[in-house]
């Protein structure tokens, strides 16, 4: 979903993984946090790395954003994990964690540190007012694109040319 509109999410890509009738939850995709590694949040949580990569970490976005998620494939599914269809699963509790490091977690995966989140009825609002544009949602923009690359990525599975979008839309 790439975001428009609020400065906060200008150019933003977010994988809506929870939307109900009492709101959303979305990870950020987009923008990686600076200075941030796996193996340092594993290592700070009493994790040995093992043969995990030492990958980036994702701005999840705004909420608690010292609160871990991972964004993952199918192939590995815990006791919370919340299937985020067409682009995999969500996972938010250290049993992922703990499988990556072992080597016998989600052969793909990427962590993020926070989410979006929208009250109910919130985020049909911000669609109403073309603050988002709703895409179908891929999986290898997900997981085979760059993140600096993603909205532009998300845009283009969708077939549109992110160099011909407004910035400002109309009413009819």
């Amino acid at each position: 979903m790439p975001g428009m509109g609020d400065p906060r999410f200008a150019r933003s890509v977010n994988v809506m993984c929870v939307h109900d009738d009492t709101g959303a939850l979305g990870v950020g995709i987009g923008t990686l946090r600076e200075g941030v590694r796996f193996h340092a949040i594993l290592k700070e949580l009493g994790i040995d790395p093992g043969t995990a990569p030492d990958r980036e970490i994702h701005h999840g976005g705004p909420v608690e954003p010292g609160r871990g998620f991972v964004l993952h494939s199918t192939d590995w599914i815990g006791h919370d994990t919340v299937l985020v269809e067409p682009v995999g699963a969500l996972s938010a509790s250290m049993d992922v964690l703990r499988a990556i490091a072992k080597g016998t977690g989600p052969a793909r995966w990427l962590m993020a540190l926070g989410y979006a989140g929208w009250g109910a009825g919130q985020l049909e609002g911000e669609l109403r007012q073309h603050g988002w544009h709703a895409a179908q949602g891929s999986a290898g923009v997900l997981f085979d694109t760059r993140a600096e690359k993603r909205w532009e990525a998300a845009w283009r599975a969708e077939g549109i040319d992110p160099a011909l979008l407004a910035s400002e839309t109309g009413r009819a």
